[in-house]
């Protein structure tokens, strides 16, 4: 790390980085909220490890978060970016996710691919509540964790108040494992009366480490410095051998004995490798005209010292396609290929790109591979079990691919041509296909109703939705057959947004969005009957049917039953399905608002034929007569789909959603404590309530709950909603 005062040999710019073994390859997840400066991170490691220029620019005049034009024009990421560096021999894969809620998919496939994570938290703005689920989610698998403190040179901005910040918010019942390794120099006060951050001191090997001219210089602290660093550095070492292996390290220490900064590193490293320490780092982006941004060296020294290779990184569950569990060695370049598409995306050029996270086995060009489905097929995504064969291996880096010649088991790639692979997809041998346990996916949970804007975009439409999913496996597309609409679920107003911008401008496809309708139902309230006649006479064969029928309500989820209660052959035995055929005919329609009527027993009582004009047809028209006529007698309820729904929130929001969910008609029926300081609420909710529940419970909560909502029953709906639903049925015909 940043005190072992090693010789340093950055990565080449221009070139593309191959890894020729898992132990030279270290796979880094970058996580924060929007605005903490995760991708100007990225791109000051970039310049200090030598990848790009010192304006920050790689080859082709762009930078290397240059990656989708939306994400220039919302000014803020919007998916998942992979940059890869060179620091000491070590390629680093650099995993920049957003910070924004709606993409979490892009944050979980960054978690997936990843071996480590850096949480960026801003110095202005502190540590947020998703922040903090994400760091919880990584404490659950045991994922190595940093904290890099940014935007320093913020008014009021305080390094040690923001640790202590850190300490409460990740370190759980130990806020001993969260500790910084150094602490920022100031330099002279402005005019402002901010004194701006020009270095660090290792708290570890008490050296000072100088980035005023732009470059890192070594130096000894004066004797005047060393009592300010002296109560952090005890707590630091009193830390590291907490977590040491040697169980009389910390008897010997307290006893008086001088423990080697060298035994303290090895032992720190080694409790970040394992995720039981988590160290503080502060990073800056570096001056125009600088090599180097402040801290960034000290963090890719943490990188590559500190976090784990590849060969600890546990297996996902493998299975073999028909489910039998497979073990396999970790990161093993000579085994059987297992790899995963972690990101899917759409070159104009090159057609798709696969992003993929090797986990067994080495990729190389143009190798025939077998691509597994993933179970997500409720959302759009198809299962499937074809061969492909890949095109061009190559690394990106902003615009550009750059050819590489292999992957080894441990690294990311990006792989060209596989038409059919979608994010979440397995590759393997085509002789020996397997089957990787997909990551969990969040529910898409906000709809977005959208129709063809003209005929020419109805005839992409299909194809673009297609590839639109195919992309982003948090998407789910319902062709609604209640409702004949066409519904992307999506995580958010900003998820939806996006991907309206990609069906525009990358699928050449334009939509308008319609408003979201709910499937209503109608059923009676009350026995009625109702008798239909079709008799027509106008030359030739004429028509001829009656029928009498009496209709009584069930109860809920019982469909539709059909009764044939006629005695004497009254209506022939051949025409009684043609009633029945009517009947549902026109009880799929609806029979008063134009929903579809259920739960109902219709009883065919008596009826009349004719030997000649009778008919099929004929009957069946009569049967639906005599169905709109007893509805014209009777009470008809509509019904509505009622939902049940799960809202995981923390406790000092359960009142603000209590009563929220009241408000929305629904019924609270229970809640339980999960955890610390996290209720489990549970309710029943209509669902012409909760169309935009995701948006207005992020606001709510202030973006730390999460629901889940499944289809409960359809029931009657009050009856001043119903009368309002009726008369717009009316005014539009």
């Amino acid at each position: 790390m940043g005190d072992k005062a090693q010789t340093h040999h950055p990565g080449a710019a221009g070139r593309a980085l191959e890894a020729d073994q898992p132990a030279s390859v270290r796979n880094v997840v970058l996580v924060g909220h929007s605005g903490s400066g995760k991708t100007t991170l990225v791109e000051a490691l970039a310049l200090s490890a030598g990848a790009v220029n010192r304006a920050g620019r790689v080859e082709d005049g762009g930078t290397v978060s240059d990656y989708d034009e939306i994400e220039h024009r919302q000014q803020r990421s919007v998916q998942l970016s992979l940059v890869p560096v060179e620091w000491d021999g070590i390629k680093i894969n650099l995993l920049d996710t957003p910070g924004y809620a709606d993409f979490v998919g892009e944050l979980r496939a960054g978690l997936r691919a990843a071996d480590a994570a850096l949480f960026v938290v801003s110095a202005s703005d502190g540590v947020d509540g998703s922040t903090q689920m994400v760091w919880e989610e990584c404490a659950a698998v045991g994922m190595p964790r940093a904290i890099v403190i940014t935007h320093l040179e913020a008014a009021r901005a305080d390094f040690e108040e923001m640790t202590r910040v850190c300490a409460e918010a990740f370190g759980g019942d130990d806020p001993d494992a969260v500790l910084p390794l150094y602490l920022p120099l100031r330099g002279p006060e402005g005019p402002d009366g901010h004194a701006p951050v020009t270095g660090l001191v290792g708290l570890l090997s008490q050296k000072l480490f100088d980035y005023s001219t732009g470059e890192r210089k070594e130096s000894e602290p004066g004797a005047d410095q060393l009592p300010d660093m002296e109560e952090a550095r005890n707590r630091l070492i009193e830390g590291i051998i907490a977590e040491s292996e040697d169980e009389t390290l910390m008897d010997r220490y307290l006893g008086g004995e001088q423990v080697d900064v060298k035994t303290l590193i090895e032992d720190l490293e080694r409790a970040v490798a394992r995720g039981s320490f988590f160290p503080v780092l502060a990073a800056a982006p570096a001056a125009e005209g600088a090599k180097q941004g402040l801290g960034t060296v000290e963090l890719l020294e943490l990188v590559t010292g500190g976090f784990p290779t590849p060969f600890e990184h546990p297996l996902p569950d493998v299975t073999t396609i028909d489910g039998k569990p497979r073990q396999l060695k970790p990161c093993d370049t000579g085994g059987p290929l297992v790899a995963e598409v972690v990101k899917t995306s759409s070159d104009p050029y090159v057609g798709r790109v696969s992003l993929v996270r090797v986990f067994s086995g080495t990729v190389r060009p143009d190798q025939t591979v077998h691509v597994s489905g993933h179970g997500l097929a409720d959302r759009g995504h198809e299962d499937h079990d074809v061969d492909e064969k890949i095109g061009a291996l190559s690394m990106p880096f902003g615009k550009q691919q750059r050819p590489v010649t292999h992957a080894v088991a441990g690294d990311l790639v990006c792989v060209a041509k596989l038409g059919r692979a979608e994010t979440g997809d397995t590759l393997s041998a085509k002789d020996d296909p397997l089957l990787m346990e997909p990551w969990r996916m969040p529910d898409p949970l906000l709809p977005l109703a959208i129709h063809a804007h003209s005929k020419a975009d109805e005839d992409k439409l299909s194809q673009g939705l297609s590839r639109l999913v195919a992309e982003d496996p948090t998407m789910r597309l319902e062709q609604n057959q209640d409702t004949h609409q066409v519904v992307l679920w999506c995580l958010g107003e900003a998820h939806a947004d996006v991907a309206l911008e990609r069906l525009r401008s990358r699928y050449g496809v334009q939509v308008d969005v319609v408003p979201h309708k709910v499937s209503l139902r109608e059923t009676f309230a009350n026995k009625a009957t109702g008798r239909g006649r079709h008799v027509k006479q106008s030359g030739g064969h004429g028509q001829y049917a009656i029928c009498e029928i009496e209709v009584e309500p069930l109860p809920g989820g019982s469909g539709i039953e059909f009764v044939d209660k006629v005695v004497g052959g009254a209506v022939p035995r051949q025409f009684i399905p043609s009633v029945e055929k009517g009947v549902r005919a026109q009880a799929a329609k609806g029979v008063a608002a134009g929903y579809a009527l259920v739960d109902v027993r219709i009883t065919l009582l008596d009826g009349k034929a004719h030997s000649v004009d009778s008919s099929d047809a004929a009957f069946q028209t009569a049967g639906a007569l005599a169905l709109r006529e007893a509805a014209a007698d009777a009470r008809i309820h509509l019904l509505e789909p009622v939902a049940e729904v799960s809202v995981l929130v923390g406790d000092d929001y359960v009142g603000a959603v209590m009563s929220d969910l009241s408000g929305r008609r629904g019924r609270v029926l229970g809640t339980e404590q999960v955890g610390s300081g996290r209720t489990l609420i549970r309710a029943e909710v209509p669902e012409f309530e909760i169309g935009r529940y995701a948006v207005d419970l992020r606001s709510l909560s202030h973006g730390t709950a999460r629901f889940d909502r499944v289809y409960a029953r359809h029931e009657p709906m009050p009856p001043l909603i119903a009368e309002r639903i009726r008369e717009q049925a009316g005014e539009n015909g």
